[in-house]
């Protein structure tokens, strides 16, 4: 994988040409949900005139009610270990920040993942600083092996999703083995003049090598990856069609492109000043980030961390996220009671601090549909397969069922009084509007078994 700079400046700078014709012809391309070319998302990013921008978000917001109607992902961070070799002036972990580090121990991380389950957790994220010595791929192992073995009362983590540094094909092939479900690596900034200036020292200072992770991991077997960029590193309109040209070369190589997309912006951390980046982007730019990725990439799922605000997270949702963290922390060993003290810093600050309940119940509230389904990942149907089944429109066959089955799963073993008041009228609805008899009477069935007792069960 090679990126070309001068070709996207070259494309940035010609936009600046883009007619009314082109833009509406292009707008029409995207309103039949079949996804863009980088030229076409292109076309999107030089849009200006309020009724382009109109119907560019009208258009997202269709796209992601036809692909993913009002289902939204709910998943967690966690680190398990915030010591790092490489010096990213952004990030609250770099070397030079003098903290007490610290990994934890699996005792420890079973801890974690029993506070992640009483919240009602299903999917994690694992996430871990960069450091051969004191977090190596074998500690990674341990640690997945540790959560997926925990379970307390009901609780289990059903899905890991990893993201940690980039590596070599053996240690992905162990990954793999260890059944991972997505593997997570946020190219940061694709612009290497900037990644360069931003990646100080340390492994992750070697762009090419980051930049061929994906290569690597799908040749060791992984074949759902997820690709992301830190917004505020780079202009984003660079950043944006360098995403796009990294997916058009994965869906050409491996016939998969990104499973997931993150569009987490840079925010506030230790040992850092955001008066020191110059492309910060405002809360409007960021809405238009968002639905130019949903209609470029219409069967990715887009993810939203507790980065941003709730008022934030609630407008983007309408435009394209689908998956969004939920109580999360962003320290090692953050996930506590109450009475427990703050160990380690965070790698930044987060700006939605509500409990996973709250979250849900203002989903729900909203007329979405939080989701604890991790039942393609274990079921086979991940890489290629899963892409066929969401081009093809089948996926709905079974990702809107199993959402209603783990919204009730979730209300009867974590729900208060007024969460599963919302969720059971939720549900009836949500039945009442399914197109397929056979599927709906399949539901109710696996809805009447989870009512006496059973769990974990999916279409």
């Amino acid at each position: 994988m090679k990126i070309d700079r001068d070709y996207i400046i070259n494309l940035v700078s010609s936009i600046s040409n883009i007619t009314d014709s082109e833009i509406n012809s292009v707008l029409e391309k995207a309103s039949k949900q079949k996804g863009l070319t980088h030229k076409e998302v292109a076309v999107l990013l030089a849009i200006k005139k309020p009724e382009h921008i109109k119907k560019m978000f009208s258009i997202a917001e269709r796209i992601k009610q036809d692909i993913y109607g009002k289902r939204i992902v709910i998943f967690a961070p966690l680190y398990v270990s915030d010591y790092c070799v490489n010096k990213c002036s952004y990030c609250g972990y770099k070397i030079d920040n003098d903290f007490n580090r610290r990994r934890l121990t699996q005792n420890e991380v079973a801890t974690q993942v029993k506070h992640l389950q009483k919240m009602g957790h299903k999917r994690v994220a694992l996430e871990a600083g960069e450091d051969p010595q004191n977090c190596n791929l074998d500690y990674i192992l341990e640690c997945l092996d540790t959560i997926y073995n925990t379970k307390v009362d009901n609780g289990s983590i059903r899905r890991v999703n990893v993201n940690i540094a980039a590596t070599t094909v053996e240690e992905y092939k162990k990954l793999s083995k260890a059944g991972i479900g997505t593997y997570i690596l946020f190219q940061e900034v694709y612009d290497k003049v900037a990644y360069e200036k931003v990646h100080l020292k340390g492994p992750k200072a070697n762009y090419d090598f980051h930049l061929n992770a994906m290569d690597r991991a799908m040749e060791a077997g992984i074949d759902d990856v997820g690709g992301g960029i830190l917004f505020g590193l780079s202009d984003y309109r660079f950043e944006i069609l360098a995403i796009m040209m990294h997916n058009e070369y994965l869906e050409k190589t491996y016939n998969t492109g990104f499973h997931t997309v993150s569009v987490p912006r840079l925010k506030k951390a230790e040992g850092m000043n955001l008066s020191d980046f110059p492309n910060i982007i405002d809360d409007e730019t960021f809405k238009k980030i968002v639905a130019v990725i949903r209609i470029a990439v219409p069967f990715a799922g887009l993810i939203l961390s507790t980065r941003e605000s709730m008022e934030m997270r609630a407008e983007v949702i309408r435009y394209g996220v689908s998956q969004i963290s939920s109580g999360s922390c962003t320290g090692v060993g953050a996930y506590k009671d109450e009475s427990e003290e703050e160990l380690s810093p965070s790698q930044f600050l987060v700006h939605d601090d509500r409990s996973s309940l709250e979250i849900n119940k203002w989903l729900l509230k909203d007329n979405q549909l939080p989701s604890y389904c991790t039942a393609c990942y274990r079921s086979g149907r991940t890489g290629e397969d899963f892409m066929h089944l969401a081009h093809s429109g089948d996926i709905q066959t079974f990702c809107h069922p199993n959402s209603l089955i783990t919204l009730l799963e979730y209300s009867l073993d974590y729900g208060d009084d007024e969460f599963k008041e919302l969720a059971q009228e939720k549900i009836d609805r949500e039945l009442k509007l399914m197109p397929s008899d056979k599927v709906k009477d399949t539901t109710i069935k696996y809805l009447d078994r989870i009512r006496n007792g059973e769990r974990d069960l999916c279409l």
